[in-house]
C-alpha cells in the first residue's frame, strides 16, 4: 500500500465520541499517522510483525499497521469508549486488531499488562504532550512500557523533546532517527481560540539497548 492510499484509508476512522481534555484525547490526524506507520514500514518494522499501540485512542495507528502488513496487533487505551470507537473503525476497515483496556499510568502496570501480551517487535504510540497540568510528565510511564514490550517504537512528541527523551532513556535506550511534522488541532473544546492550531511534532525513533 502506497502512503497516500494509507493516509486515505485512516481518514475514514472516526474520532473520539466525547473527547476529554483533561485526558488530551485529540485523534490523531491521518496524514501524521499514515507518516509514521510508512517510516517504521520501511525500516522493516510493520509488515509481519507484533506491532503494539500504547494509548491507541481510537486506533488509528494499530489499523494503519494492520493496512500494512502486521502479523499481529495489540491496541491499549484506558477509556473503554474510545476503545469501543477503535473497534467500530477496525471493523470498518475490515482489519484484525487486539483491543486491551489498561492504565499505562498506574505503577504496576508493566507487569499488569504482561499478564494480558507477550512482548512484541514495535511499538507504536502518540502520547499525551503533558499540556493539561494533570498531564505534565505523563509520557514517561508510555515511553517505560514502550522499553518494556518491544525493541524499536516509533512515537509521536512535542516538538524538542528529543534531548528530554534521550536523558530520560538513558542507558536503556537511544533515539536513532527523527522526522519532524505538524499537528494541525481542530477545535475540539470551548476553550480553543481557533478553528485550527497547528502544533510542531516530531516523531521519534527509539532502539532499546
Amino acid at each position: 500500500m502506497k502512503l497516500r492510499h494509507l493516509e486515505m484509508a485512516l481518514q475514514r476512522c472516526k474520532g473520539f465520541e466525547k473527547p476529554r481534555a483533561a485526558w488530551e484525547q485529540y485523534q490523531t490526524p491521518a496524514p501524521l499517522a499514515a507518516r509514521l506507520l510508512y517510516d517504521a514500514f520501511l525500516h522493516g518494522d510493520i509488515e509481519q510483525k507484533t506491532v503494539m499501540d500504547l494509548g491507541c485512542g481510537t486506533g488509528i495507528l494499530a489499523i494503519g499497521a494492520a493496512l500494512l502488513g502486521a502479523k499481529k496487533i495489540i491496541a491499549v487505551d484506558f477509556d473503554a469508549s474510545a476503545i469501543r470507537t477503535a473497534e467500530t473503525n477496525a471493523a470498518l476497515l475490515n482489519v484484525d486488531v487486539t483491543f486491551i483496556m489498561a492504565d499505562l499510568s498506574v505503577p504496576d502496570a508493566i507487569p499488569a499488562l504482561t499478564e494480558k501480551v507477550d512482548p512484541g517487535d514495535t511499538v507504536i504510540m502518540n502520547p499525551p504532550f503533558g499540556a493539561q497540568k494533570q498531564m505534565v510528565h505523563a509520557d514517561r510511564p508510555f515511553i517505560n512500557c514502550a522499553l518494556h514490550f518491544a525493541p524499536v517504537t516509533y512515537g509521536i512528541f512535542n516538538a524538542g523533546s528529543t534531548p528530554f527523551v534521550e536523558a530520560y532513556i538513558k542507558g536503556r535506550g537511544k533515539v536513532t532517527g527523527k522526522i519532524g511534522g505538524t499537528f494541525p488541532l481542530k477545535r475540539s473544546f470551548a476553550f480553543h481560540t481557533k478553528d485550527v492550531q497547528d502544533f510542531i511534532i516530531e516523531i521519534l525513533m527509539i532502539m532499546r539497548t
